[in-house]
């Protein structure tokens, strides 16, 4: 199972990640707000990643750590 870390410090919502994602997995947290006034990415399933990278590959300010 893998494991995705979006640093909320670097995330500014721009949802590339979000359209990235091959299973739809990732989404802007429309119930949170970061310091900086942006919704954060979140993975909506753990379960259902398949640690593909392609969320973190596409992210321009490197805040999404996949772990395997």
């Amino acid at each position: 199972m893998a494991k995705i870390y979006v640093d909320e410090t670097f995330c500014k919502g721009c949802g590339l990640c979000v359209d990235a994602c091959p299973l739809h997995l990732m989404q802007l947290d429309k119930e949170k707000m970061t310091v900086k006034g942006y919704h954060p990415a979140v993975c909506t399933d753990q379960n259902r990643c398949t640690a593909c990278c392609s969320c973190a590959m596409m992210c321009p300010d490197v805040a999404i750590k996949v772990v395997k």
